[in-house]
């Protein structure tokens, strides 16, 4: 058994069919099926069951794919690791992103790290917590940047220092008081915005104060929560990192001030899988 023999298992596996794998591969059928006999007779066990029109994997056959895929990351991993070292810090970082991290990540840390590492670019894919979680595990991103609560089994983090939650309005809901705080009460009555991750924690702060909320809208991404607040139909809660005053000038907010209502952003990658030296860099910086 060989890095090659496991390409072409990983190929056949991925694309259903040999024919279909000897595709991708360049390469002609008949060798395939081969390698194919060769490996499952050196194992002395089926791999594949050859079905009408695809083929499937036997118990045994999943055990050997999962342990195929981590051993070829291991194989391009330690290639990469060489190649970068003689080539310097330069490459482009697969970075996942929810929509409420832009403006953390360029307060300062973005920018001072490309002033430094101007060779370094950037391949960003954005989705919620969930789906940075799904991009990292299946290996389409290197680093994710995440917020609070999420599973970090698995995952090295770091950790931002933890921001309160706000209420984001425009001049109609605007409470018109010299406070930059508010607490929980005051939204009492009035149509909430809310994204959809936090309402498990929201709806528990209410109950604690023994009042149903009005909650108008529940949606899957902070920037909604933020759009649906600015164009006056109703009152936003998001992270205070989620709102960039430069960006959204016209958005009143205020504090909630309740410890319970905290989050904080974290750089999340996987445990003891090979990290490019542009994402090493970036961490640094990160932190």
């Amino acid at each position: 058994m060989d890095i090659k023999q496991l390409t072409y298992f990983i190929a056949i596996v991925e694309e259903g069919t040999i024919t279909s794998a000897a595709n991708k591969l360049h390469m002609a059928q008949p060798p395939l099926s081969t390698q194919l006999k060769l490996l499952e007779d050196e194992l002395g066990t089926k791999l594949l069951e050859r079905g009408a029109r695809k083929v499937s994997l036997t118990d045994v056959g999943k055990i050997l794919y999962k342990r195929a895929k981590h051993i070829l990351e291991i194989t391009e991993a330690a290639v990469a690791e060489i190649e970068e070292f003689g080539k310097g810090v330069q490459g482009t970082l697969r970075l996942g992103t929810i929509s409420s991290s832009g403006a953390a990540l360029l307060s300062s840390r973005v920018i001072e790290f490309n002033k430094k590492y101007p060779n370094i670019k950037f391949e960003i894919h954005e989705g919620n917590t969930y789906e940075v979680l799904e991009m990292i595990n299946s290996g389409v991103i290197e680093v994710g940047i995440v917020r609070t609560p999420f599973n970090s089994q698995n995952l090295e983090c770091l950790f931002l220092d933890s921001e309160p939650m706000i209420a984001v309005m425009n001049e109609e809901y605007d409470f018109k008081n010299e406070n930059d705080k508010i607490i929980l009460d005051d939204l009492k009555d009035m149509p909430l915005i809310m994204y959809r991750r936090f309402e498990k924690i929201l709806l528990s702060e209410f109950h604690k104060l023994d009042f149903t909320p009005n909650i108008f809208c529940i949606n899957d991404d902070v920037r909604t929560t933020m759009l649906w607040a600015r164009a006056g139909l109703g009152i936003g809660i998001v992270p205070k990192a989620a709102v960039n005053v430069n960006l959204m000038n016209d958005v009143k907010y205020k504090i909630i001030d309740q410890d319970n209502l905290r989050t904080q952003i974290a750089a999340i990658w996987i445990k003891k899988r090979y990290l490019s030296i542009s994402a090493k860099r970036f961490l640094e910086f990160f932190n």
